[in-house]
């Protein structure tokens, strides 16, 4: 079992909300109506780690080592919740989400194969530690600056976790996972939407469509790509060292070397190959008997 290990692992590296959070270094001046409001929307969107955590755990009913991990994971996430809100409790009252918001981003997620969605969140976690670093940097407020840089770091140690398990399901499903990790690779390293790709903004139930993403059920929808291009200005630069980071970390994981997503991408091609052969001789076999 994977759990035990990481629990201990992330556990020596948990920071506390009130000794790591220099709370008394606050300076009022250093904080706009405009930081605090990414503020807000950044602790509803961590809220969203509730039905994430439900969609984890009816999805990968099956196994226990991963469904105990997922209460580490999920403690941390909403503590990153926590924190973003006892900001602004302290320093901009009149923005703490309130229960009907943060309520709004608990809804059934539709039944997803495991291990895309592992491959899913494993990317998301890399993004989201780039989009943290990025925000401690715009921010001028040395006490939220710190928190991002906290929970950059715990996001970075989320990335690592999912990547211990998507080694342990190549070693016992070998290709159908390798298929599913590359698939979701391609997806989230293309860049052919023309938008940032994290679980957050995806679509997640055919029942609440058009507003089954987490994003489109915020306050303000359209924050996140303002965030990014206008506010933190994460820019193409980033989001090409984060594709990187994605390919060398996938590459690692799969005991391969991708430079580009079309290295993935023609991967991918051998893997479905590979399956569909697979797939007509098992046929072909069931025929002659």
């Amino acid at each position: 079992m994977l759990y035990p290990e990481l629990f201990r692992q992330l556990e020596q590296a948990r920071w506390n909300l009130e000794r790591e959070v220099p709370w008394d270094r606050f300076e009022a001046a250093r904080l706009t109506e405009e930081q605090a409001r990414t503020i807000k929307m950044n602790g509803i969107t961590e809220w969203s780690a509730l039905p994430a955590t439900e969609m984890f755990l009816r999805d990968n009913s099956g196994d226990s080592d991963f469904c105990a991990f997922m209460s580490v994971w999920f403690y941390e996430e909403q503590k990153h919740a926590l924190v973003l809100m006892e900001y602004l409790r302290r320093f901009w009252p009149d923005l703490v989400p309130s229960e009907e918001e943060l309520h709004a981003v608990r809804f059934r997620f539709d039944p997803a194969p495991p291990h895309e969605t592992l491959m899913l969140h494993f990317c998301g976690e890399i993004r989201l530690t780039a989009w943290y670093r990025c925000a401690a940097e715009w921010h001028t407020e040395p006490v939220i600056r710190t928190i991002y840089e906290l929970l950059a770091g715990d996001e970075a140690r989320h990335a690592s976790c999912y990547m211990r398990y998507m080694r342990r399901a190549i070693e016992r499903e070998g290709d159908a996972s390798r298929l599913a990790f590359a698939r979701i690779g391609v997806l989230m390293t293309s860049r052919k939407t023309g938008r940032a790709m994290h679980p957050t903004n995806l679509h997640v139930s055919q029942e609440h469509y058009p507003e089954d993403t987490v994003q489109s059920r915020l306050p303000d929808p359209e924050w996140m790509e303002r965030w990014l291009n206008h506010q933190i200005h994460f820019d193409e630069g980033q989001e090409s060292r984060v594709g990187e980071s994605i390919l060398r970390k996938l590459g690692n994981v799969l005991g391969e070397n991708f430079s580009s997503v079309h290295d993935l991408r023609r991967y991918r091609r051998v893997l479905e190959a590979t399956a569909r052969s697979s797939e007509k001789t098992s046929n072909e076999e069931v025929e002659t008997l």
